[in-house]
């Protein structure tokens, strides 16, 4: 009888871990407010990365330097290629973490976006540089790569293959974005991610409109 009843307890325990486990490959972050998630992904995006480099690199604020862009292609043209790759690296991982956390948080689709668009936001005006940053490209494809994942990736290849021969970031920069909601239609993907899609990448424009645009001089 003592020998059934260990048996009996065994099983009830395994029945418990069972139950209780979450499903093979999948992991879960321990429910938090949608609102820490969004401010999580800002303070990533806030991360200065083209700031640390050059400060490591050339001793100065990058925002002093080339096109005064705390980014990638800045860090690329003034610090080198081996620096501004890295940078490129970092700052695509920002937005790419946020949006992981989010998804392992189970939030809903709606705030895994906002978070997203929170580390965007972040490298656009980050807190840790008084709110004057960079123009926000790589993030922006770190979070699209998570969110947007096979249309993003289709259309990398003749970015890339721009970039590498004609060495124009801008013309880089629009073969991915401009064709993103279309090629996301063609392949299927979830309406409301086509148009985060298009609502991200204007994002990135409007900061370069606001980076770019030339300065009023009022004469009294």
């Amino acid at each position: 009888m003592a020998e059934l009843a260990d048996a009996a307890d065994l099983k009830s325990a395994g029945a418990i871990l069972v139950g209780s486990s979450p499903s093979p490959g999948t992991v879960k972050v321990r429910h938090m407010p949608a609102w820490l998630i969004i401010s999580i992904g800002y303070l990533l995006g806030s991360i200065p990365s083209a700031y640390i480099a050059g400060q490591i690199v050339r001793g100065g604020d990058i925002r002093q330097m080339g096109d005064e862009n705390s980014g990638a292609a800045n860090a690329w043209h003034v610090l080198g290629p081996k620096a501004g790759f890295l940078v490129g690296i970092i700052d695509a991982g920002k937005g790419a973490l946020a949006v992981l956390i989010a998804q392992a948080s189970d939030m809903s689709a709606a705030v895994v976006m906002f978070t997203g668009a929170a580390a965007v936001i972040g490298h656009n005006w980050p807190v840790f540089l008084g709110f004057r940053g960079g123009r926000g490209v790589s993030t922006t494809i770190g979070v699209l790569a998570v969110t947007v994942t096979l249309p993003l990736l289709i259309l990398a290849v003749p970015a890339l293959a721009a970039l590498l021969i004609k060495r124009n970031v801008t013309l880089a920069c629009a073969i991915l974005f401009a064709p993103l909601s279309l090629v996301g239609w063609w392949v299927s993907t979830p309406g409301v991610f086509i148009v985060y899609s298009i609502a991200l990448p204007c994002l990135v424009g409007f900061t370069h409109f606001l980076r770019t645009r030339p300065r009023v001089v009022h004469v009294d």
